[in-house]
């Protein structure tokens, strides 16, 4: 499947299917992270419900602690 995730297209495999799964795979796992898929804002507890289509666009924003 085509996913462009941070403005860079990618292809990912089948089972990569919901916003939990392509978290898991990209080294997300354990950040503090806010989830745009297609311009709307995801809610951490439905990433396991929230399917992803071929094309998605997908943003991935996580915070940076410092001054």
């Amino acid at each position: 499947m085509n996913l462009i995730v941070n403005g860079k297209g990618g292809t990912y495999e089948e089972s990569c299917r919901t916003v939990a799964d392509l978290l898991s795979r990209s080294g997300w796992t354990g950040r503090l992270v806010i989830v745009e898929l297609n311009g709307e804002i995801v809610g951490k507890d439905v990433y396991g419900d929230t399917l992803l289509s071929e094309g998605d666009r997908v943003e991935l924003v996580h915070f940076v602690g410092g001054g």
